[in-house]
């Protein structure tokens, strides 16, 4: 009998081609994903369930699910998912790291170049002044790049992937991670490993890669923003809450940092209305993986978390169980 699978999202069928041929696949009937109760209701009969990184994924949904044994999350992270409970429940629960650190990696330095050299406001300004925008040789003057420090909290894929972009930009690269590499790995990156509060100290732009965990909850906050250089810029393409939203714009406002390039939002999908109105802050809408490849790419990592696990044929990237 074919197992019964369920994806609550909408997607690009190309990456889910081997798992229709495989297995019994419902996919939402429109262009809207399904909802929670939709999936709650629906979930008592299907084998495998194929979340995105929003849905919900609790205790509730999980005991409604009485023959479900893997969770495939369509993300990197998987903080919308009880693991634990799933763990307890003997379900597996496994992510898409590979096809998401490119992308992000590369937005993490789009957003610090924009930032610093001040691109997406002088294409305002161009726009809305035209001619009678100031272009004089010490107009709309930026922060360099080359030649400064770069920052990583959180080097894992991303950070990893982050840091050998801004090494071939000339940086020098500080980390702080959970535990640190080993000295073959952390060679090869040619980044140097100090704590949180040197790093900050010493950063011209500080990146976060980490994830978000109650530990990683407001890893930046008032009191890590008053170490950082007055010239420095902070990025974030991981998880809005790893920063004090509050926080980072009283410092904004205060000159005590000197710009965000910011692709998450502590408050849901929106950045707070103050950050809308400040030329050193760049904002883009959570699209670290927005490209039509990532897309395609993260499906079919899914589809092969749950083809893995049923054929024992691939490697499944578990997150616990």
């Amino acid at each position: 009998m074919k197992k019964h699978i369920l994806v609550t999202y909408n997607m690009f069928r190309e990456g889910f081609e081997e798992l229709e041929r495989l297995y019994d696949v419902t996919f939402p009937p429109s262009s809207a994903d399904f909802t929670y109760e939709e999936v709650t209701a629906m979930i008592d009969s299907y084998d495998a369930l194929c979340s995105m990184f929003d849905f919900p994924v609790n205790k509730a949904l999980i005991d409604k699910g009485k023959q479900l044994q893997i969770i495939a999350n369509y993300a990197v992270g998987y903080n919308n998912i009880d693991v634990e409970y799933a763990v307890y429940k003997g379900i597996t629960v496994a992510n898409t790291p590979e096809p998401t650190t490119d992308p992000t990696a590369n937005l993490a330095l789009a957003l610090m170049l924009d930032t610093a050299r001040r691109v997406s406001e002088c294409d305002r300004k161009l726009r809305a002044l035209g001619s009678e925008m100031r272009v004089g040789v010490l107009e709309n003057l930026g922060m360099p790049v080359t030649g400064m420090t770069l920052g990583i909290i959180g080097m894992g894929r991303i950070g990893k992937a982050l840091c050998r972009r801004a090494r071939a930009c000339g940086m020098d690269v500080l980390y702080h991670n959970r535990r640190r590499l080993d000295l073959n790995e952390e060679t090869r990156c040619g980044a140097v490993f100090v704590t949180k509060e040197e790093l900050l100290q010493q950063s011209d732009f500080v990146s976060l890669n980490a994830p978000y965990t109650s530990e990683t909850h407001h890893i930046i906050g008032a009191e890590e923003l008053n170490m950082m250089k007055p010239a420095a810029i902070l990025i974030n393409t991981a998880r809005g809450a790893l920063v004090d939203e509050k926080a980072l714009i009283t410092a904004l406002l205060q000159g005590k940092i000197h710009g965000a390039g910011l692709d998450v939002f502590e408050f849901g999908d929106h950045p707070s209305p103050e950050l809308l109105t400040m030329d050193n802050v760049v904002l883009t809408p959570h699209i670290g993986t927005q490209t039509t490849y990532s897309r395609i790419a993260m499906a079919k990592a899914v589809s092969n978390n749950v083809i893995g696990f049923f054929e024992h044929d691939r490697a499944v990237s578990k997150v616990l169980g």
